[in-house]
């Protein structure tokens, strides 16, 4: 049971030392016991209180870790069962199919398509992070080079999925470096693939054919020492999975059911006859709450929009999205190309730089840092005003790259010119288009 601020309180130094960033320990006490913060803040606090303390402050839904490297990601880890009361953590990953009677020419010529899957928005990359091998025939010795292939020569993370220990146990020696996901534990194999994962450390999934069966699978498997798994409750019927994504959330955070506390495993490419419906499905459960989504294929068409959801639901809804403040090349600019300035909120930026391409006009776009408001927005609250942003322009570099002295400033922000004329004498301020969609016309009317 999760303990109180108070008794949290109780374990702790007191000595207000504010290291751990808040003013008191008494406070501190109080965001450990809401999930606000995390045990390790605290420099001083003693083994036993560690111990005792350890267990009521971890989230209610255990965080797994899956492969190394640079690519390693997190599973798991959430607090809320809605985004808007706080945010969710760690995004779902997405995984594809291949089979272990696939050629290993197809393989390595499938990797590279899906390594080019790779997306850029609001300064992120955007990319499907796991292969799922998947074992069709028992041929151990196929499924062992393949699973090697995989993570010697990819970027991806791997799950490893086999019903026969033997064959599994031959892909961990030749893969396990990687730390891949074992897929799956069931009732009748608990013993042998629990050991699997205990000895080699590894994450593993299970699967049970209800609820009540992977509360009993996961009681024995916690009871075995292992403390990173993942949950497949069965269900391959759209509603009935849903229905189990959100019993599972549930039972986790709100009756504080530690047998279920673990990120889950999904398979739209088990509950469709395409991809495009893979898809839709998938989408349900990047939303309701698949912490793993296995599709049949990686396709374009079907992973950007999965990707693009992804980024705005994983977002925290605290914090608007946002671009680094600075300068941007829109096309091939030169001394003599327009100066736009706007906010650096994410959508405002993709919005302008969208209209300024369609131009075909080559301009330089200054991006200030406006706490990630749009301009209307940001002007009202005074971070983007006259001058700030002529102040902003002077210290862009923006001068040394240009000839002209004329900059472009929203029309939204027209209040504004006369101060940014006052912080840049003798440079022209312009007052743009309101309007984005009027952008590409401005700029080859001028």
């Amino acid at each position: 049971m999760a303990l109180t601020g108070i008794q949290i309180f109780k374990l702790l130094p007191k000595t207000n030392c504010k290291e751990c960033g808040v003013p008191t320990c008494l406070a501190f006490a109080m965001n450990l016991a809401s999930g606000k913060a995390e045990l390790d803040a605290c420099p001083y606090v003693s083994d036993d209180a560690r111990a005792q303390l350890a267990e009521a402050s971890a989230p209610p839904i255990r965080p797994v870790l899956l492969g190394k490297g640079v690519r390693a990601a997190k599973t798991g880890g959430e607090t809320v069962l809605h985004r808007h009361e706080k945010t969710f953590f760690n995004p779902s990953m997405f995984a594809g199919i291949i089979t272990s009677d696939t050629a290993e020419a197809d393989v390595t010529a499938k990797l590279k398509v899906w390594n080019a899957l790779q997306y850029e928005r609001v300064g992120l990359n955007l990319r499907p992070e796991l292969v799922a091998l998947k074992d069709v025939n028992g041929d151990g010795v196929a499924f062992a080079s393949l699973a090697k292939i995989i993570a010697e020569t990819s970027e991806f993370n791997l799950i490893l999925m086999s019903d026969k220990a033997e064959v599994m146990e031959g892909a961990i020696k030749t893969a396990g470096f990687k730390r891949p996901l074992l897929y799956a534990a069931t009732a009748e194999n608990a013993d042998t693939y629990g050991k699997l994962a205990l000895d080699n450390n590894l994450p593993l999934a299970m699967k049970a054919d209800s609820i009540d069966g992977l509360i009993a699978l996961s009681d024995k498997l916690t009871g075995m020492g292992l403390k990173d798994l993942v949950i497949d409750s069965g269900a391959r019927e759209v509603k009935q999975a849903l229905q189990d994504q959100v019993a599972i959330r549930r039972a986790a955070l709100k009756e504080g059911n530690r047998s279920l506390g673990f990120p889950t495993i999904t398979f739209p490419c088990e509950m469709a006859s395409n991809i495009a419906t893979e898809g839709l499905i998938a989408s349900m459960f990047v939303a309701k709450y698949g912490g793993i989504v296995v599709m049949s294929d990686l396709t374009t068409e079907v992973i950007f929009p999965l990707l693009l959801e992804r980024l705005n639901i994983f977002t925290d809804p605290q914090r608007p999205m946002t671009v680094e403040e600075g300068i941007f090349e829109i096309g091939t600019p030169d001394e003599n190309s327009p100066v736009l300035v706007t906010t650096n909120f994410a959508l405002t930026y993709f919005i302008v730089s969208g209209e300024i391409e369609a131009s075909k006009v080559s301009s330089w776009l200054l991006i200030k840092d406006a706490e990630g408001l749009s301009v209307l927005t940001a002007w009202a609250a005074g971070k983007f005003g006259g001058d700030d942003v002529g102040m902003f322009v002077k210290k862009s570099g923006i001068m040394d790259k240009v000839k002209h002295t004329e900059v472009i400033i929203p029309g939204y922000a027209a209040a504004i010119a006369g101060d940014v004329e006052e912080e840049l004498p003798g440079w022209t301020v312009t007052v743009g288009p309101r309007e984005a969609a009027h952008i590409a016309g401005f700029l080859k009317n001028r």
